[in-house]
């Protein structure tokens, strides 16, 4: 059964739509990016109770707490490093956290939130702030008639947020001195948020293999002159390096003389290795594959998964026994079985129920604070784009709460 959010809101948003309009906010969105967004984008925002929002926030700093503050699962987490990945002056936490959630029925018939998975590494930090203002400008969502609509969360405003941002990312550097690193960043589909966090901060994206080593310092080139790095807002992804067979002109081990926002080794420790440590009324069983001692009869209610991938790449729902057999003994540790989650469709759409995926983004400087949310809406198998091709009402979108 359908349980819409906001269902006052709900009804309004999808009485007024048209294609037209969504056609316009495409357009905008695109505009005010600077290059095409080449994702889908959900027609529609979400509207969220802001109740909800807070314990998936909450739920996820439990989470993140309960791994960053333990002495012995840091421990435990050091052989989740490749030791040809393991960056020298690790800070004592992540910068940058993501924690992504379910909506799912409890025995009860109440809505509850369950971790999807979580991950140490910087998300679309830039983008989604004019993602979410764009849904609110484009079908004129701020008007006297209608409740007053917020997404940044922690009582944060556009000018406190960037603030913050500015402070994670550039730090009191000169804006050229600091960059944003990745590989290929042309041909990035979130090159929407780079260009925006560029306009927004002054910081520089480059591409990893355009930088320079000399002694201890890295450099990068503009107009033919070599510009030193004094700080590192890291965007590229260990295995997408690895599978482009990048070529570096540094070594991740050297002790370079550069800093980290958010540094590299948390990327590894704070990931789908760590869900089967935790221990919350929001964690799906977990077992790490090789530590299973036999694989459940009933594979039909489990997922398996890659510790180390993005966009749900190497995920197998429902898989088969052939599937977990066909994995060697030695890379089982590289893989984690977890229970299926059945999300609820608590979306209204002119298709019916759709499922939304809820990521709660976190910067931690002096302390943790969750700061925006990612929604991902969906119909079909899993909330990525190709488990939900030809679909409408469907994709990438953003979650829009009601002032108390």
């Amino acid at each position: 059964m359908v349980s819409p959010m906001i269902p006052s809101l709900r009804r309004q948003f999808n009485a007024s739509f048209t294609p037209e309009k969504y056609q316009g906010f495409l357009r905008h969105i695109d505009n005010a990016c600077g290059t095409h967004v080449p994702f889908r984008l959900c027609e529609s925002p979400c509207f969220f109770p802001k109740s909800l929002l807070d314990r998936m926030a909450g739920d996820g700093k439990d989470l993140i707490r309960q791994l960053v503050n333990n002495p012995e699962y840091r421990a435990r987490s050091e052989r989740s490093i490749p030791p040809e990945f393991r960056v020298p002056n690790e800070l004592p936490h992540p910068m940058f956290i993501q924690v992504d959630f379910g909506l799912v029925r409890n025995a009860n018939g109440e809505l509850q939130p369950k971790l999807v998975e979580l991950q140490a590494f910087p998300s679309l930090y830039a983008y989604q702030v004019t993602l979410a203002q764009s849904y609110i400008d484009v079908y004129s969502l701020q008007t006297a008639e209608l409740p007053k609509l917020r997404y940044f969360l922690s009582d944060l405003s556009d000018r406190t947020y960037w603030a913050l941002l500015r402070d994670a990312i550039v730090a009191g550097h000169d804006p050229e001195n600091v960059i944003l690193m990745e590989i290929h960043p042309q041909e990035q589909k979130t090159l929407p948020d780079f260009l925006l966090t560029e306009k927004m901060l002054g910081v520089r994206t480059v591409d990893i293999e355009g930088i320079k080593k000399k002694g201890s310092r890295l450099f990068y080139e503009d107009a033919g002159k070599q510009i030193p790095i004094r700080r590192i807002y890291n965007r590229a992804i260990v295995d997408e390096l690895q599978r482009k067979g990048a070529k570096l002109n540094f070594d991740w081990r050297d002790d370079l003389d550069v800093e980290w926002a958010g540094h590299p080794n948390w990327y590894f420790r704070i990931s789908k290795f760590s869900i089967p440590y935790l221990r919350h009324e929001s964690v799906p069983k977990t077992w790490f594959l090789d530590k299973l001692d036999q694989v459940p009869d009933d594979l039909e209610n489990y997922a398996l998964k890659p510790l180390y991938s993005f966009a749900g790449l190497g995920v197998i729902i429902a898989p088969k026994k052939e599937d977990i057999d066909a994995i060697p003994a030695e890379r089982r540790s590289e893989y984690i079985l977890q229970e299926r989650l059945h999300f609820e469709p608590v979306i209204e759409t002119p298709f019916g129920g759709t499922k939304a995926e809820v990521r709660v983004m976190y910067v931690w400087l002096e302390k943790l604070m969750p700061v925006l949310t990612i929604i991902r809406m969906g119909r079909g198998l899993m909330m990525g784009v190709d488990h939900n091709k030809n679909m409408e009402w469907v994709g990438a979108s953003a979650g829009l709460f009601a002032t108390e």
